[in-house]
């Protein structure tokens, strides 16, 4: 398969076609197209260009089209089209892409919109969902999925399974459920293939299943469909019923705004913001962590000035402040990183004062590596006397093992307190670590070199 990449050319002639309200061509050049390739199409053009080819395609690539706009350009869209317009998109979708598009709209919107759906029993099912939130299993589920009574017989079974799955995308599972809907298990394909028409579900299903609740957090799902390798997973409500399923697909997108929300909290940014942002929003999630930044250099210049007349007698130390204040930033930023990549794993595990054991054996063998390296260099580079070296080495060894133990500390500490551990990362630990190390640095210089 060729990776389609859009070009000037062809977004030149989509406007011209655009402007001429040339259909037919339009419509030749498009129908070939994936639907994420024509949303990429239509990030390039302007709304109304947008507008006019949502109305030109037809409708089941037209829903799938706008799940795969983004969110600020989808609302635009959306703001353009009828609420008659909408519902018919919205009938063309399963039920959690549906609702992904419907909560995006105001409150009057929502309610015209979905008057105007035909199919009650799908407006239902919107409406059901709308209800959760949507950082939830009851938020990512949608509500079509194929499933069994526990009592009926195969040939029964069958029958059912054909009706269901006409309004199902894609089969994943067959769920297995009592007279009450909670679930029982899960039906395997081949046994109901190679099992009489006579035979009961209940003799020949499989009551393994794993599954989570309306109430779990996407996080948790996510782990455990990644964990288990599921393409799919049941979901019931606080009495076991089954409710509805999440498919894979819809996971990877929970995994995929998770990694973004914590690479951006690590890179010292408040919000989620991207590039396309105003300048406003943008200054807001940037900022206050510049702040903590700034604070945090002023602290460390309030350090050096108490030591002015040292500076006087000992003019090589300030050399090495950048090194001990970058090192000391790296190493924190390289051990916290790697806990919140396990907490997000859930691989963390055993006693908190073994990890920090290790990463105490882990900071004296990095920092006795670079210390003997700054050694030799700070003395036969530098000049520096021997005395001052061996100061710069100390310091360099404190200082990495102390970035070491809070950088694994910190995470850890946070996650204990349900705040998300990747706000340690990035500007936090850089600065406090900045601060830490070079009043270490100082400190050691003084008890050794007696001033």
């Amino acid at each position: 398969m060729t990776t389609f990449k859009i070009t000037d050319e062809l977004i030149e002639k989509i406007q011209q076609l655009i402007e001429q309200k040339q259909n037919k061509e339009l419509t030749t050049l498009l129908s070939d197209l994936h639907y994420a390739d024509i949303a990429e199409i239509i990030h390039e053009l302007d709304t109304e260009e947008g507008v006019y080819i949502i109305r030109l395609i037809d409708a089941q690539k037209t829903s799938d089209v706008l799940t795969e706009l983004d969110d600020d350009y989808r609302e635009n869209i959306l703001k353009n089209l009828s609420a008659k317009e909408i519902a018919d998109e919205i009938i063309e979708l399963d039920t959690d892409d549906a609702v992904d598009i419907i909560s995006e709209l105001p409150e009057d919107r929502k309610t015209e919109v979905i008057s105007h759906i035909k199919d009650v029993e799908h407006a239902k099912d919107i409406v059901d969902l709308l209800r959760y939130d949507e950082d939830t299993a009851g938020g990512l589920m949608a509500k079509e999925l194929v499933k069994v009574n526990e009592n009926w017989n195969v040939l029964k079974c069958v029958k059912e399974m054909r009706e269901q799955a006409a309004h199902v995308t894609r089969v994943h599972s067959i769920y297995v459920v009592d007279d009450n809907d909670v679930l029982k298990g899960r039906l395997s394909l081949k046994d109901l293939l190679t099992t009489s028409t006579r035979s009961e579900v209940k003799d020949i299903y499989i009551p393994k299943v794993d599954y989570v609740y309306v109430t779990d957090t996407a996080e948790e799902v996510a782990h455990i469909m990644s964990k288990y390798d599921l393409e799919a997973i049941p979901v019931v409500d606080e009495m076991k019923r089954l409710v509805g399923r999440i498919t894979i697909d819809d996971v990877v997108d929970v995994i995929r705004e998770e990694a973004e929300k914590d690479y951006q909290l690590a890179a010292g940014i408040t919000n989620d913001v991207e590039a396309d942002d105003n300048i406003w929003k943008l200054t807001k999630a940037r900022l206050p962590w510049l702040l903590i930044g700034m604070f945090g250099g002023l602290g460390a210049a309030s350090i050096i000035n108490g030591f002015q007349d040292t500076m006087m007698v000992y003019p090589i130390l300030l050399i090495f402040i950048p090194l001990i204040q970058a090192t000391a930033g790296n190493v924190g930023v390289q051990s916290s990183a790697i806990i919140v990549q396990g907490l997000a794993n859930n691989s963390i595990d055993g006693e908190l004062i073994k990890r920090l054991l290790k990463e105490f054996l882990l900071g004296l063998i990095n920092g006795g590596t670079i210390a003997g390296i700054v050694i030799l260099v700070s003395h036969f580079a530098f000049k520096a006397e021997y005395l001052v070296s061996i100061t710069v080495a100390i310091a360099l060894i404190t200082v990495i093992v102390n970035a070491a133990v809070i950088g694994t500390f910190i995470p850890i500490l946070l996650h204990k307190r349900g705040i998300d551990p990747a706000v340690a990362t990035g500007p936090f630990i850089t600065t406090s670590n900045d601060v830490l190390g070079i009043l270490i640095y100082f400190f050691i210089a003084k008890m050794i070199l007696g001033f």
